[in-house]
């Protein structure tokens, strides 16, 4: 199937692209980039005026639940989810049940992606066995099997000898070691931020201080065993500040923050609203000005969704008593586009690019971008197309969206991978489709 996208604002900022033209798909392959485009056959022609062509979306931080938890999110629901978002590739979290501490878990997720997923799925391996913080996992098995990554997502390895080998390890095996900055030791049984809101709410703060000196340790240790560090989901003005210090050291310390630290702050929970209760927590007005700045300007890397389901049971109960996690694959474009891209704190290269070749340089993802002869790995959306947040519409099974009900600016319209086209339908239809769905 031959695909030909004409005048779109085609961007890739990794390669210095940004302009008004055609692009021509043929075989899964970019076969032509240019002003205008006649092209030989009958190529299916789409008109993309006013729409933005850019590389698929990479999101390094998702939950998919399966193996353990399938009534929350599966690998398959889950991938759809990031389709309809514009994702072409997702980095899988490995708190599951069991944990993907082991060769045959690393296989299975594979194995179920290239079954049932729409796009690609790259697992993270465990950092130590069960994720228990007792022993290192078997690093070199898991990444032989096909970890990009290792983390014990959830909880923070406690032990600063265990996370020194870590990186060590994985220095070996260029791969990072993504760190979930909580010492829970200040945060425990916390539930938002510690702060003024907490106090009038009458609920458990969770410190700033929690994600800093985690965050400074990890630092450390990185500096002294030398392996990369990757710090996930940044929520603080001082762990921004951190990082920051960090890589003007040089030290090769990566960072990611998620869209909801970008658009809300705790504030937002007055209403005790238990789809707006994450880990680590809205935090204050401050502490979102600061990150947007820092990925703005670079000391933040990369934008991750952090999509953690939970079935709507779980999630309507006391505000104490509910899990934290909130979805994002299929808001995560239209919330960063109305909140920082519309309201005049990011340009829309930079936005792009956080969303594609800077996870993908941290993850080691060869990222194929618009580039004539290589694979097609595209999304095409409007900018301008506006919608209301219906959850009831989402692909992933969980609902759990702290975005529900608000009118949003940002419209996936096409996601081009290889000799695929995923088309999502209207969001007031719900769904999407394959190009064989569609005879159905």
């Amino acid at each position: 199937m031959a695909w030909l996208v004409k005048g779109a604002r085609l961007l890739d900022p990794a390669r210095g692209i940004d302009r008004t033209g055609d692009l021509l798909i043929d075989g899964g392959k970019i076969a032509r980039i240019g002003g205008e485009i006649r092209a030989d056959g009958e190529p299916e022609t789409i008109d993309a005026k006013g729409c933005v062509l850019a590389p698929a979306f990479v999101d390094m931080h998702v939950h998919l639940r399966e193996p353990g938890r399938e009534d929350a999110e599966t690998i398959e629901s889950g991938t759809r989810a990031a389709a309809a978002g514009g994702f072409g590739a997702v980095a899988c979290m490995p708190n599951t049940d069991p944990p993907l501490d082991s060769q045959g878990a690393i296989r299975f997720v594979l194995e179920r992606a290239e079954e049932a997923g729409p796009v690609r799925v790259l697992p993270i391996g465990c950092i130590t066995a069960g994720r228990r913080g007792e022993r290192l996992a078997e690093i070199g098995d898991l990444v032989r099997a096909g970890a990009a990554a290792i983390s014990d997502d959830g909880s923070w390895v406690e032990s600063p000898l265990l996370m020194r080998r870590a990186l060590e390890y994985a220095r070996m095996f260029d791969i990072p070691v993504v760190t979930h900055a909580e010492d829970k030791r200040l945060s425990a049984g916390g539930v938002m931020h510690e702060g003024e809101m907490s106090l009038r709410l009458g609920l458990r703060g969770i410190p700033a201080e929690s994600e800093v000196v985690a965050i400074e340790r990890d630092v450390r240790l990185a500096d002294l065993a030398g392996g990369r560090l990757h710090v996930a989901h940044v929520s603080t003005a001082e762990g921004v500040a951190v990082v920051r210090r960090a890589k003007e050291r040089g030290l090769p310390v990566t960072a990611e923050t998620a869209p909801h630290y970008l658009a809300q702050t705790d504030r937002c929970l007055a209403g005790y609203d238990t789809n707006r209760k994450m880990n680590p927590p809205l935090r204050t007005a401050a502490d979102r000005d600061a990150l947007r700045e820092a990925v703005a300007d670079g000391a933040i890397d990369a934008i991750a969704t952090d999509h953690a389901p939970h079935p709507l049971h779980e999630k309507e109960v006391e505000f104490d008593a509910a899990p934290f996690g909130v979805v994002g694959l299929e808001t995560a474009l239209a919330v960063l586009l109305t909140y920082l891209v519309r309201a005049g704190h990011l340009p829309l290269p930079r936005l792009v690019e956080c969303m594609t070749s800077a996870p993908a340089r941290i993850l080691g993802l060869d990222l194929p971008g618009l580039a004539e002869g290589r694979d097609a790995s595209l999304v095409l959306f409007d900018p301008d197309g506006s919608w209301v947040v219906d959850p009831s519409r989402f692909e992933s099974i969980s609902r759990n969206t702290p975005f529900a009900g608000e009118r949003l600016f940002g419209e996936i319209k096409a996601l081009f991978l290889g000799p695929r086209r995923i088309v999502p339908r209207p969001k007031s239809g719900g769904g999407f489709l394959f190009p064989d769905e569609e005879a159905k």
